[in-house]
């Protein structure tokens, strides 16, 4: 059955393994804190590991990967993210996790190279949108993540050990689904082979400062809802746990189905629309009601945070200016980079204003990506 899948739902796949091998420590980020005993801002410090080898990844790995090929960088480096996630889970200092956070960083670049540029090249080929589709495999493989930690969370399951079946699981499910992934064409107009640094243009920086709130919003709902729950309104495991599933199933959902509106509306409209929806449930989520209006406000930001980043991938992608490889890596090695270096800004944050802070700091954010959006192009 896995071998009749069509091209673009073996991407599918490939972007919630990923995301379920990223995604599934941060459930478990209350657990983690307690057992190192640390603050917020010393874990948000910690963190700074992965998106260090992120930033590696994007900025020198195209070359790389363009000559390993994209399949066996699939399945290496999704069981290898889980993996070394896992091993972070048996950290007991700050210093420890944060060194076993940079491999995991590392393979996380190369994936997100990987599976974005090959989502654009199946668009050409297919003459239709499926980016937003593709990235919200991503938001359900994180959905999954946060039900399967919340549930471990539950009874009690030490987080190291959940991690190491998690790995488990990945690498012999990423083995079966993706041995046979082939590489779609590649564009016409991108035959130009990578080389060196990625370095961002005058456009793609106009593109990070359009994802720049999504990004580090995403952020902040993945990495600090669960601890959020925790601290503001003392919810049970599950329930912090319930919080990170909360954010990805409303922004999966959203991706799902956002292509035709894209379509049939453009990027800046429905690129507006999210902001709108962002500054919404970042404004439930500063001013706690409780933990059933925080739990809304959550799965608001999420629907905000769904789609600038896979269509400023698209506008990145599509520019003839340079390889698509190369435009991707520079889009997402700042992009992205937010994402996962949010964690040591946003702990600095709510140790000294308070957690409900680290959501008002993305306000001004959302105001300047609005001013911006109209780079996302016409259709």
């Amino acid at each position: 059955m896995i071998r009749h899948l069509a091209p673009q739902q073996r991407l599918y796949t490939a972007f919630a393994l990923y995301s379920i091998a990223m995604g599934s420590i941060f459930p478990r980020m209350p657990d983690i804190k307690k057992a190192m005993g640390v603050e917020e801002g010393l874990l948000g410090l910690a963190l700074i590991g992965a998106p260090i080898g992120t930033l590696f990844a994007l900025s020198f790995a195209s070359p790389f990967i363009e000559k390993i090929g994209f399949r066996k960088m699939l399945l290496s480096g999704i069981p290898a993210a889980a993996l070394f996630f896992a091993m972070a889970a048996f950290s007991s200092t700050p210093l420890v996790f944060f060194l076993l956070l940079i491999p995991a960083g590392i393979a996380i670049g190369c994936i997100e190279i990987v599976i974005n540029v090959e989502a654009d090249r199946i668009e050409a080929s297919l003459q239709r949108r499926i980016m937003n589709r593709a990235h919200s495999f991503w938001s359900f493989g994180f959905f999954i993540a946060g039900m399967t930690g919340a549930t471990f969370a539950h009874f009690g399951v030490p987080v190291k050990w959940h991690l190491v079946f998690v790995f488990l699981c990945i690498a012999l499910i990423t083995f079966y689904c993706l041995r046979d992934f082939s590489p779609a064409a590649v564009r016409a107009e991108a035959e130009q082979p990578a080389s060196g640094l990625a370095i961002p243009t005058r456009p793609i920086m106009i593109l990070v400062l359009i994802t720049l709130p999504a990004m580090l919003m995403e952020g902040a709902g993945i990495d600090w809802s669960a601890i959020y729950m925790d601290t503001i309104f003392s919810s049970s495991a599950f329930i912090a746990g319930c919080a990170v599933a909360v954010v990805t199933l409303s922004q999966g959902i959203t991706r799902y189905f956002a292509d035709s509106f894209v379509e049939k509306y453009s990027p800046i409209a429905v690129g507006r629309v999210l902001l709108l929806c962002m500054a919404a449930g970042i404004l439930l989520v500063l001013f706690p009601v409780s933990a059933a209006i925080s739990l809304i406000g959550f799965g608001i930001l999420g629907i905000g945070t769904s789609v600038l980043f896979p269509l400023a991938m698209s506008a990145a992608a599509q520019r003839t200016d340079r390889p698509a490889t190369v435009n991707v890596a520079a889009l997402a090695q700042i992009s992205f980079l937010t994402f996962l270096a949010g964690p040591p800004i946003l702990g600095f944050v709510a140790e000294h204003w308070g957690l409900q802070w680290v959501y008002g700091f993305g306000l001004p954010l959302v105001i300047v990506s609005f001013l911006k959006v109209r780079a996302l192009g016409a259709r």
